[in-house]
């Protein structure tokens, strides 16, 4: 007897299980459905599903894809699992999308640069330029997993640039294998001119940009920063977008060979001064030598600005420039 008793329980409680609590829970069928499972359950089909909610019903379409059931044979598979109130609700057709980690190649190229900088810490992320060759346009990757494409190994030339990558992806059951080809080349950002120059052109801000260029290909004295060349000369007629050095500039020639210059000594509060003839180029600061108009002599002079120059010289000197003053 107990054990009917028992029994007959069991049959009440499945039966109870399809039936909603109320009349304002009934259960609903939905028009779209997402999952990320392989099977979709009564639960994925209608609101209020109660204690089958978890009964499977179909298999679910394709990773990242979508598919279209009859309402009908939804609502006919909900009913012989029990759920007796299931209905269409005025639906023809559900569509079931199923989920997946998509990536682009886009995404493809950020994964792999993040790799290389992981690999090799003397390589700085932000300044590798990838390019794939051969990979996908999209990969589909199950979503339950945390990493959905894992790097196992990169086997690079850092003279070429080129690239394999083996990797694998996650799918519905465990993985499957990825090779990626492509290049992987360390850019740097070096002053360039952003129009030509001619010998002798002052550089001015307005006249400078910056390059992306290899690494490999830029020497090592490229230059950085403006301030190291900016108000200086072009030794050289220069080109645009060509990387800069030092070298490549000079002081600006104030004062040049032929050019008559007036030579100024300051002594306390006398001030003398002449005219001479210059026998050498120079830029500010530089010392070049000048010949006196009169007397012909030869004395060393620092340039100071164009067309005068500062005498450095013994009082013999400072007096016969006086006398020629005068």
């Amino acid at each position: 007897m107990k054990t009917l008793l028992i029994a007959a329980l069991s049959l009440t409680m499945a039966a109870l299980a399809g039936i909603p609590a109320s009349a304002n829970e009934r259960p609903v069928l939905r028009s779209q459905v997402m999952t990320l499972s392989e099977i979709v359950t009564v639960g994925d089909f209608y609101s209020n599903a109660g204690g089958l909610a978890t009964v499977p019903l179909f298999r679910s379409p394709d990773m990242g894809t979508s598919g279209n059931v009859p309402a009908s044979m939804v609502a006919k598979r909900a009913r012989d699992a029990g759920l007796t109130a299931a209905g269409t609700d005025g639906l023809r057709t559900v569509v079931v999308h199923r989920g997946a980690t998509k990536l682009n190649r886009f995404q493809l190229e950020n994964l792999i640069r993040m790799d290389f900088s992981r690999r090799n810490a003397s390589l700085d992320e932000a300044a590798l330029d990838i390019k794939l060759i051969q990979a996908p346009v999209q990969i589909l990757a199950d979503p339950k997993v945390q990493d959905p494409i894992r790097i196992n190994r990169i086997d690079w030339s850092q003279e070429s640039g080129y690239f394999t990558a083996y990797a694998t992806v996650a799918v519905e059951h465990g993985t499957k294998p990825l090779m990626i080809t492509g290049s992987a080349v360390e850019m740097i950002e070096v002053l360039a001119l952003s129009q030509p120059l001619k010998r002798g052109d002052i550089v001015q801000e307005a006249d400078l940009t910056t390059v992306r260029l290899p690494k490999s290909k830029v020497m090592s004295a490229a230059l950085h920063d403006s301030k190291d060349i900016i108000g200086k000369a072009a030794r050289v007629n220069m080109r645009s977008n060509q990387p800069l050095s030092r070298k490549d500039f000079e002081r600006p020639i104030l004062i040049s060979r032929g050019d008559k210059v007036t030579v100024t000594f300051n002594l306390g509060a006398m001030k003398l001064t002449s005219r001479a003839k210059a026998l050498t180029n120079g830029a500010k600061g530089d010392v070049i030598d000048v010949m006196n108009l009169q007397s012909r002599r030869v004395v060393p002079a620092t340039v100071s600005s164009r067309g005068q120059v500062l005498v450095h010289a013994a009082h013999a000197v400072v007096a016969s420039l006086n006398k020629e003053a005068n």
